[in-house]
């Protein structure tokens, strides 16, 4: 059943209360705010509007828009090598990172062990 009301509802930074411009600050008083460029390794930018916070609340990293690499606001931390060329690690490169191949091969050995046990398969 759908319900009438949204699952989801933001305010704006600085409003006390509700979702709508009746709960807006008056006399047209706003949270101050800066805007933040971030850039990815194919110089595509992504400019974003935040709450002028302290500048270690402030990410460093964000996904870029056109691309899904990853955009940092410093070109000067940013390392290509770090990061694979399309932008995205796969659950294997992740997986590879926390184990070694032969951490694998224990899992792999102690997995198909289990699974003949239960079917009753001989070799193991």
């Amino acid at each position: 059943m759908l319900h009438s009301a949204p699952g989801f509802r933001g305010i704006r930074v600085g409003a006390t209360e509700g979702a709508s411009p009746r709960h807006e600050p008056p006399d047209g008083i706003r949270t101050p705010r800066i805007q933040v460029i971030y850039r990815c390794a194919k110089s595509h930018e992504t400019p974003l509007i935040f709450a002028q916070l302290p500048d270690e609340l402030i990410p460093g990293v964000w996904d870029c828009r056109r691309c899904g690499g990853t955009a940092t606001r410093d070109e000067a931390q940013f390392a290509l090598e770090d990061f694979p060329a399309d932008g995205f690690k796969s659950h294997l490169e992740y997986v590879k990172e926390r184990r070694s191949s032969q951490d694998a091969d224990d899992v792999l050995a102690g997995a198909l062990e289990r699974l003949r046990a239960r079917r009753g398969l001989p070799g193991g």
